[in-house]
């Protein structure tokens, strides 16, 4: 079982930055492609940002898309998500999600791809 843990999430008002960490001690962080989900108050959890194995390809969902950056140190075993110009309907609980891959050129888009999740990590923006 794979150990993930999220930090960095708070409240912020909207224009501001926050900055998200995942971290997974120990194991092969280097052979799981990762990804971003979050739900918000009411909605089903949705698709914010994935990346590769090797950071070659990335995905972004449109909502979010040049306004959050996905990055991963495979040195520190850590997956960043930084996350700009936040609006009041980012507020949610965002969570990271791992999954082994066996190709270094691949992401994955959908929560059932994943096999592994992190406890959340909560970000309001508010006024």
């Amino acid at each position: 079982q794979v150990q993930l843990v999220e930090s960095g999430g708070g409240l912020v008002q909207p224009g501001d930055s926050l900055r998200l960490s995942c971290v997974a001690p120990g194991g092969t962080f280097s052979m799981y492609a990762m990804g971003w989900f979050r739900q918000g108050p009411g909605k089903e959890r949705e698709f914010v940002a994935s990346i590769s194995r090797a950071s070659s390809m990335i995905n972004y969902a449109d909502s979010v898309k040049g306004r959050f950056t996905i990055s991963r140190d495979n040195a520190k075993n850590t997956l960043n998500l930084q996350l700009d110009s936040l609006k009041p309907e980012d507020t949610a609980v965002y969570y990271c999600a791992a999954r082994t891959a066996y190709s270094t050129r691949v992401y994955y888009s959908l929560s059932s791809d994943y096999k592994h999740w992190g406890q959340g990590t909560q970000v309001t923006v508010s006024s």
